[in-house]
């Protein structure tokens, strides 16, 4: 027998023993009992709180910011943003079963679905969660959030539910963590990907001078659905 041959001939073996079960729980059990890191006070809010400094914090980083009572509201408040930007009434929109809810027939808006294109002019996009904290937005990637919706456009306008707000990032991910823990018997493992998006794209690489849109979106438009939830997500 070769070497190569012994070598994947133990790595068979070694697989064919693993215990994935038992590999599966100890990594949870590591990741329920990790301390958590020191908590600022402004990343204690919860609730109305951690709603306003959310956006607070966006706006502070040039983001704009519109608050909605409802879903159905929500249609509205994008018609509003594109004609008051002097923007064309059509979006790309991520094909997520919560933007789809929206009654968006009330509108003159053109919508197309799927992965953003070179001639998008403004995406729309569902938000997981957002951090109060530092008035960030979280987006997972997947099929009903493809991640180009996020950066190519121009214009980037994020969908919120105020309920979503945690006051700081450890509630973020402990909340994801428990969303997907069932993940093998249900299909849905993590995301590939974990974007965490705070205020317009901007670099001062250029002689310190801060220039919007360079890498991204010129423009972070955030809708808030205050949905009735108190907010504040804890894991």
């Amino acid at each position: 027998m070769s070497g190569r041959e012994q070598i994947l001939g133990d790595l068979r073996a070694a697989l064919t023993q693993s215990n994935d079960g038992a590999r599966r729980a100890a990594v949870a059990k590591r990741l329920m009992t990790k301390a958590r890191h020191v908590i600022p006070a402004r990343g204690k809010d919860a609730g109305p709180a951690a709603t306003d400094r959310f956006q607070a914090e966006a706006e502070r980083v040039q983001a704009t910011v519109a608050r909605v009572a409802s879903l159905d509201d929500l249609p509205g408040a994008v018609a509003d943003y594109l004609a008051a930007q002097n923007m064309p009434a059509a979006v790309r929109m991520t094909p997520d079963p919560r933007l789809r809810a929206a009654p968006w027939d009330t509108t003159a808006i053109t919508i197309a679905e799927g992965p953003a294109q070179g001639e998008d002019t403004a995406g729309v996009s569902h938000a997981f969660g957002a951090v109060a904290e530092t008035g960030s937005l979280v987006f997972l990637s997947g099929p009903e959030s493809p991640t180009t919706v996020n950066f190519l456009p121009p214009v980037h306008i994020a969908v919120l539910r105020a309920s979503d707000i945690s006051g700081c990032f450890e509630d973020i991910w402990s909340r994801l963590r428990a969303d997907r823990q069932n993940a093998e018997g249900a299909g849905r493992f993590m995301p590939r990907t974990v974007n965490w998006i705070t205020g317009p794209s901007r670099t001062a690489d250029i002689e310190l001078v801060l220039f919007l849109g360079i890498h991204g979106p010129k423009h972070l438009h955030i809708v808030i659905v205050d949905d009735g939830d108190d907010g504040g997500q804890t894991g």
